[in-house]
């Protein structure tokens, strides 16, 4: 059947039980799957059997990255324990040693991390380049490239990457693209439709939901998820049963929470666009039919005492992450991209005012209110 994408968060593909069929998927909470004799379990390594032991795979987390697979247009998808595994798994689907990928200069501080850092170790070069640019693309591409990242919609700065073009681009030079879609997820953009290789989401973020879970979801063509896969069983990247049940439960009320932190997020952008103290307001325009975005990020400038601003939030808590059911603040000169390097987040406008809103489903003249009342109370 083809459904529309409303349709599809509710009613992506499970793994059908042959008895007892549960309205809800039950929690299939097992380390291993038991056979009748050896033969019987030999049928797994013949192909006969999805299912040995939950490292190798599991009919929930099965489900959990079949079901984003099927949002985002993919053949295929894999359940990771986080989205960095998720993004560690995709990496090492298409590079090893020896090999070269150039990455957005503005993606999340803890990307930013893996690349600059962690493999370093394993010998594989990564340039940081600005993605707007595209003679700086080209000109640091090599004879050793085999990956180009970037973010649907970049954090915290929520800059709108020109996928069809940057897929284009990477197209023309045999170049395999890797999108992190967490931020804008399928109800806002495809990155697979649009020609991505792969596309990867922090699960924890907006496909869970709820603050509850932490997991991640790779998805892609066939040949490169199975490599994927063969990484996440190696290195002990898998997601537990009960994560990837949480996660798959978040799914169904994807498009409806959505729906309302869009609207909530455009409502609390038009109200900040209104202060002309503020000194500078981040959030798109033009993203997709169904909005913007459900982040908001401002530059609180020097007119604003920060501290007293956060101190000044009421009931909007004060967390290191995002895309939950209640509206959120973060500051990410001190969490998610502490560990950057001061000339490129100075480069880059992570200021000591920036402040990246996430927002919840509430309603937007209470959400509203709590930040014009924190404004009032920081200003200088």
């Amino acid at each position: 059947m083809t459904f529309k994408f409303n349709t599809k968060t509710v009613h992506f593909q499970k793994k059908a039980e042959e008895k007892n069929v549960s309205k809800s998927q039950p929690i299939y909470q097992t380390s291993a799957f038991s056979f009748k004799d050896l033969d019987d379990m030999e049928d797994f390594y013949r192909g006969n059997k999805e299912y040995l032991y939950t490292r190798f795979s599991n009919p929930n987390t099965d489900d959990l990255g079949q079901g984003v697979a099927q949002l985002e247009g993919a053949p295929k998808g894999v359940a990771t324990s986080s989205g960095m595994s998720a993004i560690l798994a995709g990496v090492l689907a298409v590079v090893s040693h020896g090999d070269h990928i150039i990455a957005s200069e503005d993606i999340y501080g803890g990307t930013y991390q893996l690349f600059a850092t962690e493999l370093k170790e394993f010998g594989i070069e990564v340039s940081f380049v600005s993605m707007n640019n595209f003679a700086e693309i080209e000109n640091s591409i090599k004879v050793n490239t085999k990956l180009l990242y970037s973010e649907s919609i970049t954090n915290p700065l929520l800059r709108v990457e020109d996928l069809p073009s940057l897929i284009s681009l990477a197209k023309k030079h045999n170049i395999i693209t890797m999108i992190d879609n967490t931020f804008a997820t399928p109800f806002l953009i495809k990155p697979y439709e649009l020609g991505a290789d792969l596309v990867i989401h922090s699960a924890t973020k907006y496909i869970g939901g709820h603050s509850d879970v932490t997991a991640g979801v790779l998805v892609g063509n066939e040949v490169l998820i199975t490599k994927a896969k063969t990484k996440v069983v190696n290195l002990g990247c898998n997601l537990s049963p009960f994560e990837a049940w949480l996660a798959c439960r978040g799914l169904k009320t994807l498009a409806v929470r959505m729906d309302r932190q869009v609207k909530n997020a455009q409502a609390l952008a038009d109200f900040f666009r209104s202060n002309l103290s503020i000194a500078k307001v981040y959030y798109p325009d033009s993203v997709s039919e169904n909005g913007n975005g459900a982040n908001v990020s401002i530059d609180l400038g020097e007119n604003y005492n920060v501290e007293t601003f956060f101190k000044s939030l009421q009931w909007i808590r004060i967390v290191p992450t995002l895309a939950g059911v209640e509206s959120t603040v973060t500051y990410p000169l001190r969490t998610s991209h502490r560990s950057v390097p001061d000339a490129i987040r100075s480069k880059l406008g992570i200021t000591k005012g920036l402040v990246r809103i996430s927002l919840g489903i509430e309603d937007d003249e209470d959400i509203i209110k709590a930040f014009e009342e924190a404004l009032n109370k920081a200003k200088l």
